[in-house]
């Protein structure tokens, strides 16, 4: 295998068709994975982590899209990690939103790929806990609704039309699955509580469509990464019509919690921001951990990057 370079890359996030509406803030394997044997691939930082149990890291994700994606994304994350950074690394799956919060509130789960506003829950309830990540698009997010074809509905950025249809979100606490698509139906006048008998709440993205493309629900929203990727295998049913684009906000993150840190060292948030943005697409491992992310490369953030998701959480009674 190839020897690490490291990469930084980042800018400003490129303008969208709809407003922002001036919220933005200026700036998916295996159950358990061994360390890794990568041959030369050497870590980008220095230093190396004591052996034994004190040398694992355990992470996680929110389950935000089929149980096999996610194996096959966070099995490969957690060897390529485990490589790069000589720790023991592995992947623990969870049920949903709220046990992924939850254990990295215990000390479950070291690293997680949060949303945003789970990031802001996690974050709240874990004092010392650091975002250390993000993909490239993760500065520019967008989510994606989308309506049965039996609609009629033409594409529009008037979400007003949705108002009288039965409507899905994702999961509850998902931030492109519900969070920013209800503040962006409410800044239109839509009461995102107010579908005909209650919204939906599928779970996840891949459920979304397909409730919406058996019409069990008229309309859904998702998130634009998952539509893309769907869209691009031919996995999404001719009877799932994309309706409109949100406009830009933060979204996804790896978010590190404080006994991590204890137990590796002073240095870890540094060891694994620098790991992830020197992922380089020119390399084939790295790519692939790249692509399976569908990201160009990872940029580091800041929790100030969520002040917006955190206002927003509170307005909908998401973030207490």
């Amino acid at each position: 295998m190839s020897t690490r370079r490291a990469v930084r890359s980042g800018g400003p996030a490129a303008r969208t068709p709809l407003s922002r509406r001036g919220f933005l803030a200026a700036g998916a394997a295996v159950l358990a994975t061994g360390l890794a044997a990568c041959g030369d691939r050497t870590s980008p930082v220095s230093g190396t982590a004591p052996s034994g149990p004190a040398g694992r890291l355990s992470i996680g994700a929110i389950p935000d899209q089929d149980p096999e994606v996610l194996q096959r994304l966070y099995g490969t994350v957690a060897d390529s990690m485990s490589g790069a950074l000589d720790v023991e690394v592995t992947y623990q799956p969870v049920t949903d939103y709220g046990a992924a919060v939850s254990l990295f509130r215990t000390g479950d789960l070291d690293l997680v790929w949060f949303g945003g506003l789970t990031g802001v829950q996690a974050r709240l309830q874990t004092p010392g806990a650091e975002p250390v990540a993000q993909r490239d698009i993760d500065t520019d997010f967008h989510s994606i609704f989308v309506v049965n074809a039996a609609t009629g509905l033409a594409p529009s950025e008037d979400l007003a039309p949705l108002a009288g249809l039965r409507f899905t979100y994702g999961s509850e606490t998902s931030t492109s699955g519900r969070l920013m698509p209800a503040y962006f139906l409410q800044e239109q006048g839509v009461d995102p509580q107010g579908f005909p008998g209650g919204p939906g709440f599928s779970g996840s993205h891949d459920a979304t469509l397909a409730l919406v493309a058996s019409g069990s629900y008229q309309a859904g929203v998702l998130n634009e990464q998952v539509w893309t990727s769907r869209t691009e295998e031919g996995a999404v049913d001719p009877a799932v019509v994309r309706y409109a684009r949100t406009p830009a906000y933060f979204d996804y993150h790896w978010l590190l919690g404080p006994q991590a840190v204890e137990r590796l060292g002073d240095d870890l948030p540094g060891r694994v921001t620098d790991y992830f943005t020197g992922l380089s697409a020119a390399d084939p491992d790295d790519a692939e951990v790249l692509e399976l992310f569908g990201a160009g490369s990872f940029v580091p953030t800041e929790a100030g990057n969520y002040d917006s998701i955190e206002r927003i959480g509170r307005q909908l009674g998401l973030v207490s």
